[in-house]
């Protein structure tokens, strides 16, 4: 595609790669804006000898500006630069929020600029290693009609994939992203945790083929063909005895367990694998951890 002079505005983890990797293909990057010690060290890093900015000087000197700042504070960003008159007709304006899609860049519309939102569907550091993860990573896209061969161009100088997301789906597409990496992440956090308070020395070492195993199970096979486990198996006595183990030595991770094998329940009932008689069993397993959980202190060894 044509190349660019691109301004980024919000240089955190998500701005300086995906500028970085615009720059890597030949567009040109102005100018950044970027308030905090991190995000000036993020352009001096990935961006060498780019001009920090205010965002409205970055607004102006750019034909594509790059609006890469925390969802909450899109919005207000956007009226501010429109109203200042930093942006203009025939600029290109993209965010790269995964739960907004066009309708929070219409300050942006209403001057004149064409608006796009392409939010990559990966995790960032904030450094180099980012970069060659770009490679095949999926960009939940929205646009108008007329602008698409636009935002495939810049997803294609990304080295992406686009995944076109309707307006009205956005929230829905960004809400199973998180879901799924945010959630996960917290999970293994609490996994290694209970294994820790059982005496491993090195619980990552124990887990990571275990959880990569099942995660390309989970992937490959499409979810629920690859459930294991005594939830599966129907194992009652096992998940009590859990369901103790934890409330003794690992308590802080009572309630997520609870509710993720309350979840998995529901879903090995669905496919038939669990028979409705044992996983009444089972859930009467879950209740009476749940009620020992929210019971006063005093009252849960009774």
């Amino acid at each position: 595609m044509t190349k660019l002079k691109i301004g980024v505005v919000g240089a955190g983890r998500v701005g300086a790669v995906l500028a970085a990797g615009l720059r890597a293909a030949g567009h040109e990057i102005v100018a950044a804006a970027g308030e905090s010690d991190a995000s000036r060290g993020r352009i001096a890093a990935l961006l060498p000898g780019v001009p920090v900015a205010k965002p409205t000087d970055v607004a102006r000197a750019c034909d594509l500006l790059l609006l890469t700042v925390p969802d909450d504070m899109l919005s207000n960003v956007v009226t501010m630069l429109s109203a200042s008159g930093a942006i203009r007709e025939g600029q290109v304006v993209v965010h790269t929020s995964g739960r907004h899609g066009l309708a929070v860049l219409e300050p942006a519309r209403e001057v004149g600029a064409l608006t796009l939102a392409m939010h990559p569907a990966m995790t960032f550091t904030g450094t180099a290693v980012d970069l060659p993860r770009l490679a095949g990573c999926v960009f939940g896209v929205t646009a108008a009609e007329a602008d698409r061969t636009l935002i495939e161009g810049l997803v294609d100088d990304l080295g992406g994939r686009a995944m076109w997301v309707p307006e009205d789906r956005r929230t829905l597409y960004h809400a199973g992203l998180a879901h799924g990496a945010n959630h996960l992440v917290t999970l293994v956090a609490e996994a290694m945790e209970i294994l820790s308070a059982a005496g491993a020395e090195d619980p990552a070492a124990t887990l990571r083929p275990l959880l990569t195993a099942a995660l390309d199970n989970a992937l490959e096979q499409g979810g629920d063909a690859a459930l294991t486990g005594p939830i599966v198996r129907g194992d009652v006595e096992t998940v009590r005895a859990h369901v103790a183990g934890l409330v003794a030595d690992a308590p802080q991770t009572l309630a997520s367990y609870v509710t993720m094998a309350r979840a998995t329940l529901d879903r090995a009932v669905t496919d038939g694998r669990l028979l409705p008689i044992r996983a009444r069993r089972m859930l009467q397993v879950l209740d009476a951890a749940e009620a020992s959980a929210a019971a006063p202190l005093g009252q849960q060894a009774r």
